[in-house]
């Protein structure tokens, strides 16, 4: 689809329409993947961060009570989360000075003791690093670098994603897949973004040739300068959802569970997602990225319980080896 195609279902509102279009999403989503559903396990071993942005708990000059996992923890909470079933496991921390002395020697070794630990695909998810460091993520283990543009309109980005260059952020899904990884980009709604920022972010993330990409609701958080912002419903989220995958229709599109929990599950899968992200174990002090505690010490995001929901609804947990299949094939379209 062009931009203008895609701006025009950004903009669909009216009922019987928008039931079209999640079932439009979900029709080509069956065509490419079937019934299959890809889990990931979530470790946020680091809720320490330089930044400042102006919607993050974890936000620099927020009083949030912080942790910092060591990598021995670490690779203990990832084999437990491959034990469980996941498909792959997502590290990810805030912008950790201390993760990034000598060399992100930290850093490198969480990864490192992590891939001894497990033989799924890993997620990197630590914000935005120098360009020198991908060859060493990529070499400690890493399959995969998540980095959020959050919007790609310039002027949104400075007032969210504060003394951030948006050029370096942007750059990091480049550098990613220059040094043999996947990519993947997201964006936030509810931020003050227009259809039209939508749209382009729609674009550029496609653009960029990111094989996974995500959009999730803001959420007000408790000492931020957006907390005083209305929450938005879920609507514009899955409206960008299927847009996404109508236009990219063999890419990974996330449900996150951090956004309603495991309530805000089957919505997200009926807007054309094929992955269930942010599986966190009960009970072991991890925390989400937007709701910090929302459905974790009660095992509602276990895997176990969010497995129950989808084979209920018809569908089916991916296998590892199928979930090895996928990343062929676009290792395949990128040779």
């Amino acid at each position: 689809m062009n931009r203008e195609e895609i701006k025009a279902l950004l903009s669909v509102d009216d009922t019987d329409v928008l039931k079209a279009l999640f079932q439009a999403a979900r029709d080509v989503r069956r065509r490419y993947f079937g019934d299959k559903v890809f889990t990931y396990g979530f470790v946020y071993f680091s809720t320490f961060c330089r930044n400042n942005c102006s919607f993050c708990h974890y936000r620099r000059d927020n009083s949030a009570e912080r942790y910092r996992k060591s990598a021995e923890e670490v690779a203990v909470l990832a084999g437990e989360l491959e034990d469980s079933g996941v498909n792959l496991v997502d590290l990810t921390m805030g912008e950790d000075i201390k993760m990034y002395v000598n060399r992100y020697r930290g850093l490198i070794d969480v990864i490192e003791k992590v891939r001894a630990s497990v033989s799924v695909p890993i997620m990197l998810s630590p914000g935005a690093v120098s360009e020198h460091v991908f060859p060493l993520i990529r070499e400690a283990g890493a399959d995969w670098f998540a980095c959020y543009q959050e919007t790609h309109n310039h002027e949104l980005f400075s007032r969210t994603r504060t003394e951030q260059d948006y050029r370096f952020r942007s750059d990091q899904r480049r550098w990613a897949r220059e040094n043999g990884m996947f990519a993947e980009d997201g964006i936030m709604v509810g931020i003050g973004e227009t259809c039209d920022d939508v749209a382009d972010s729609v674009v550029q993330m496609g653009a960029q040739g990111c094989e996974q990409m995500r959009v999730m609701t803001f959420v007000p958080q408790t000492g931020t300068p957006m907390y005083s912002s209305s929450r938005k419903d879920r609507i514009n989220e899955l409206r960008t959802m299927a847009v996404m995958r109508l236009a990219y229709p063999d890419r990974l599109i996330p449900a996150s569970l951090d956004v309603e929990g495991i309530s805000g599950l089957m919505p997200r899968m009926n807007a054309g997602a094929n992955v269930v992200t942010s599986i966190v174990p009960p009970h072991t002090d991890l925390a989400g990225v937007a709701q910090k505690e929302l459905d974790i010490n009660n095992g509602m995001r276990s895997l176990h319980h969010v497995a129950d929901i989808l084979e209920r609804e018809g569908y089916s947990i991916g296998s590892g080896n199928e979930y090895t299949n996928v990343l062929k094939r676009f290792r395949a379209a990128v040779a």
